[in-house]
């Protein structure tokens, strides 16, 4: 059974951007998908420090946080959906410093799954933490999963996200459609077919 790793980006454990993520698991579950969500907390997460240390360990130099307990749950995971409230038209802090080290150091884990991103505001902003969590997906050659609207809800609190009928009915098609590729995924494979072959990666600096 294929598995979708849903990470808790807010300080909130239960709040907005859960009750997001609660409508994709649950829809998700009756597509016969394993789903789990992951609230990477509310202590404070420390950013790249661009030491290098993984690029020869293999993981980061922080091994104590959120980040090195989600990509061990990475490993296991076929696809992922990333929440955020919306905090001056940005990510929050916390989840803007996992996703840097968590492609960073263990980008492997996430590599050519798909993904998605979910936002909460209270009003707007939306859309430009949509484009900035959606980022981490195409550098990692990520299928992104849409659905029918901007993946987003409204509300102050969790109640006031229980009458965004819109916003939630936007966060089953979602899960219906990550359920839809997650199982052509699975059918490919059966049928033999490999992941595309992307030759030798060029790297070149423009300031010589």
């Amino acid at each position: 059974m294929a598995k979708v790793l849903l990470v808790n980006g807010s300080p909130r454990q239960h709040g907005c951007t859960d009750r997001a993520l609660v409508e994709i698991r649950d829809e998700l579950v009756k597509e016969g998908i394993d789903a789990e969500i992951f609230w990477i907390g509310n202590k404070p997460i420390g950013g790249c420090i661009a030491c290098g240390t993984c690029r020869t360990k293999g993981s980061c130099v922080f091994e104590d946080d959120a980040v090195s307990e989600f990509l061990k749950k990475a490993v296991e995971a076929d696809a992922f959906v990333f929440g955020s409230p919306v905090y001056y038209a940005g990510c929050a802090g916390n989840l803007k410093a996992f996703l840097d080290r968590a492609f960073y150091s263990g980008g492997k884990a996430l590599h050519g799954k798909p993904g998605a991103a979910v936002t909460s505001s209270r009003r707007a902003g939306n859309t430009s933490v949509f484009d900035e969590i959606n980022k981490y997906f195409t550098i990692a050659q990520m299928p992104i999963v849409s659905s029918c609207y901007w993946n987003e809800v409204h509300g102050s609190n969790r109640e006031q996200v229980e009458q965004d009928e819109e916003g939630l009915y936007v966060m089953r098609v979602l899960a219906r459609n990550m359920a839809f590729l997650l199982k052509c995924i699975e059918e490919g494979k059966k049928a033999g077919v490999t992941k595309a072959d992307v030759g030798e990666r060029k790297w070149t600096n423009f300031i010589r």
